[in-house]
């Protein structure tokens, strides 16, 4: 079964976890990492001959237009990330369709395809921000890939939302980041944190375990994630482990997830 690849490009300093710390004003200030972080995504992806989504923040695409060049020259998919990193629950409409034009307009000036497919920053599409279905729809998105089907983590998820592909209403599909029931319990499977703390082996049998049920799966990861040399800021204990655990360990696992599972692009799987 093939399964959907998706990197969201943004760095180390655009991350919800350091906004406190970072905002958008002081970006310009900061170490920009972004490209050579991505470069060793690439060039993975090249050895195994894999292509990608790639949901590009506008503000980093402002920043290295020729990166978003090179990822769409070598056939990744080219989708949107907003532009400001800002969750939604912290917008209203009016700001959200505001920042996707934004976004759009500038990934727009960069690559000449059709961009069709979006992530909110952290997942931030809950029950309370539902109203970003409707904003992404008349912006011309025909996907979403931004419903994290849990309800422990305290900053994102849709308890009880549909595990597979869906459909809203307005004809908006979203592709939810991948779980898997074990006991009743729902456990997440689809990359980020939970690829860098779970020992490799369980990344590998719950994915195989979703495709076994029928489930084409959806797995992402950051750049930052394969920089264990970033600068490194003092968080709360758990959100410090959280976000820096096992850095030094991605490039190696994910090297060894594009061995072990087929991969393409959302648009690919969805058959866009």
């Amino acid at each position: 079964m093939v399964n959907a690849l998706s990197i969201d490009l943004e760095d180390w300093f655009c991350v919800a976890n350091l906004r406190h710390m970072f905002g958008l004003k002081d970006w310009g200030g900061c170490d920009l990492r972004v490209e050579r972080s991505t470069a060793k995504i690439l060039e993975l992806l090249d050895k195994y001959n894999v292509i990608a989504t790639f949901f590009v923040l506008g503000w980093i695409a402002e920043r290295v237009p020729s990166l978003i060049a090179e990822i769409a020259d070598k056939g990744h998919e080219i989708a949107t990330h907003g532009y400001s990193h800002t969750l939604l629950t912290e917008m209203t409409p009016s700001e959200f369709d505001s920042d996707l034009r934004k976004a759009l307009a500038v990934t727009n000036d960069i690559v000449n395809c059709e961009i069709i497919g979006f992530r909110a920053p952290s997942f931030s599409i809950t029950r309370k921000t539902m109203w970003a279905v409707d904003v992404l729809k008349e912006n011309g998105i025909k996907y979403d890939s931004s419903v994290f089907p849990v309800g422990f983590h305290p900053d994102y998820g849709v308890p009880n939302a549909d595990l597979k592909v869906f459909e809203y209403d307005n004809g908006l599909i979203e592709f939810p980041l991948t779980c898997v029931e074990i006991f009743g319990k729902r456990i997440p499977c689809s990359g980020g944190g939970y690829f860098r703390l779970y020992p490799y082996p369980v990344t590998k049998f719950l994915l195989s375990k979703c495709n076994g049920q029928g489930r084409n799966a959806i797995f992402y990861l950051h750049p930052w994630e394969f920089d264990p040399d970033q600068p490194k800021v003092e968080l709360p204990l758990v959100k410090r482990f959280r976000h820096y655990i096992n850095l030094e360990k991605t490039s190696g696992r994910f090297e060894q997830l594009l061995k072990d599972f087929k991969f393409t692009t959302i648009r690919g799987v969805l058959g866009l």
